[in-house]
């Protein structure tokens, strides 16, 4: 505010009543809120899973990533996609936008002071003079000022503040969130490339051995020991082969791309050489329902955007209230430069003003409608968060069970086709059966193997699954601090 050379000089007991009366206010700013108690909705799961109880087992949002996948080839795409993926990065500058709202929205609680400088040079014609002469007069001024501010009586400053900072809490939890569904995603897809790996290595083996018994087949028909029908049956094994070999390349390539859009970057890895069997993973424990409400971040993201929503109806609640609010300055007036400083140049301005909403045509009452819908918007959005946390958790535990169960089967069957392949092989090779039962038995080991490889790699993508579903690592991830406002001064 501007300091005019016409500002009555106070006395020292006026001005030291002012300054109580200012330190009075500042103590009350922000005492009071309109906003709601907050009290967290009742959760619309049961209160256990179904078929779940079993003893034992790691806490799946304590174990860290690194102790959970152990694979080095997986954990270094881990960190690659921590470091390179877009929807990480996006997220985590959402924190950092948050961050800074509720930096701004913060600074509204205190006044805000600036130094100014001002200087008047005006003149004044002869027929607007009071002496009937021309005037020429100067004004310089020099002061600290405090612009309109807000006295917060009714909490309205504050409930925006506690909602920009609720809402800075759920970016930082989604962001935790996004991590850990990216950490799984990388797992997921790691794991079905060395799915596609270990069924390519069998096809081509099967591929390999059947173009060999083929060139076989062939000297024999040429010398005439084999017929030509027992050549088209062995090449319609060779292109069976082949046509798989083909089709799984395509799609060890497709995969290959996924996983590189994820990581960040291209993916150069070779086949594998070991098997996905060999593949470990800690066992771990589901916990109660009630666990999930602070190992998942995505509940925890909604649960801060409903305390943001009940901050929000007390600042609605509060614009009904009369507004407060006060502008001041203090300094030094002139009319000659040099007598800024000078003994008797002090000058102050206090200036509180009360504004009382009467009417608005309804833009008050319809900010608290909107408020409240909002709030309840969050409550079905945590509600159905939970929920669906629920259901992740229930399914990756029912697909543990049952994946299980249909790995082992595969596997026995694996061993039943293999013998009946050897058997039938040796049933032909001493002339007791017809080569056809020896063209259907290869074709079902190929089938039986590639079915065993499919059925651990679902396996071991639902305990992906249940990691993830249970918050993995959420509790081991470093939290962005809350950093304390700068001044606006270098």
């Amino acid at each position: 505010m501007n300091i005019t050379e016409s500002t009555v000089l106070p006395r020292p007991r006026g001005l030291r009543l002012a300054c109580a009366a200012a330190a009075a206010v500042l103590l009350l700013a922000g005492c009071t809120t309109l906003a709601p108690p907050y009290e967290a909705p009742a959760m619309p799961v049961p209160q256990r899973y179904a078929g779940a109880a079993e003893p034992g087992g790691a806490v799946a949002a304590a174990t860290a990533w690194r102790d959970y996948f152990t694979d080095p080839q997986l954990q270094a795409l881990i960190v690659q996609a921590l470091e390179h993926n877009r929807d990480l990065r996006t997220a985590a500058l959402r924190v950092q936008e948050a961050r800074a709202a509720y930096g701004i929205q913060s600074a509204e609680l205190s006044p805000a002071v600036g130094a100014q400088a001002n200087m008047d040079r005006a003149r004044t014609p002869a027929d607007l003079s009071l002496t009937g002469r021309p005037m020429v007069a100067s004004q310089y001024q020099v002061g600290l000022g405090m612009a309109s501010w807000e006295i917060d009586f009714w909490g309205r400053v504050q409930s925006l503040r506690d909602a920009a900072l609720e809402n800075y809490l759920a970016s930082d939890a989604a962001r935790h969130a996004v991590t850990v569904s990216l950490i799984a995603q990388v797992a997921g897809g790691y794991l079905a490339l060395r799915e596609l790996d270990e069924r390519l290595a069998l096809a081509e083996q099967s591929s390999a051995s059947r173009e060999e018994s083929l060139r076989i087949s062939r000297r024999r028909v040429e010398v005439g020991s084999d017929s030509r029908l027992h050549l088209t049956q062995m090449q319609t094994l060779l292109t069976q082969a082949q046509a798989l070999v083909a089709q799984l390349s395509l799609e060890r390539a497709r995969q290959a791309h996924a996983l590189g859009q994820l990581v960040g970057s291209g993916v150069a890895l070779a086949p594998a050489a070991g098997r996905l069997a060999e593949q470990q993973m800690p066992r771990l424990a589901a916990g109660l329902p009630s666990d999930l409400l602070a190992q998942r971040p995505d509940i925890v993201a909604a649960e801060h955007q409903l305390r943001a929503a009940h901050a929000q109806i007390g600042a609605a609640r509060a614009a009904f209230f009369p507004s407060i609010s006060l502008t001041g300055a203090f300094g030094t007036a002139s009319a000659e430069l040099g007598g800024l400083f000078e003994g008797g140049s002090r000058a102050w301005t206090f200036s509180p003003s009360i504004t009382l909403p009467i009417f608005s045509g309804g833009r008050l009452k319809g900010n608290l409608a909107l408020a409240e819908v909002r709030r309840d918007l969050a409550v079905a959005n945590y509600e159905k968060t939970v929920q669906q946390a629920f259901r992740d958790v229930s399914d990756a535990l029912a697909g543990r069970q049952w994946l299980e169960r249909q790995s082992r089967i595969a596997q026995e069957a694996l061993a039943v086709q293999t013998e009946r392949a050897r058997l039938s092989q040796l049933r032909y090779d001493h002339g007791a059966a017809a080569f056809l039962d020896v063209l259907d038995a290869q074709r079902d080991l190929l089938v039986a193997q590639q079915q065993t490889v499919q059925a651990q790699r679902l396996l071991l993508s639902s305990q992906v699954s249940l990691y993830a579903a249970l918050g993995g690592g959420a509790l081991t991830q470093t939290h962005t601090p809350i950093e304390p406002r700068r001044s606006d001064t270098p």
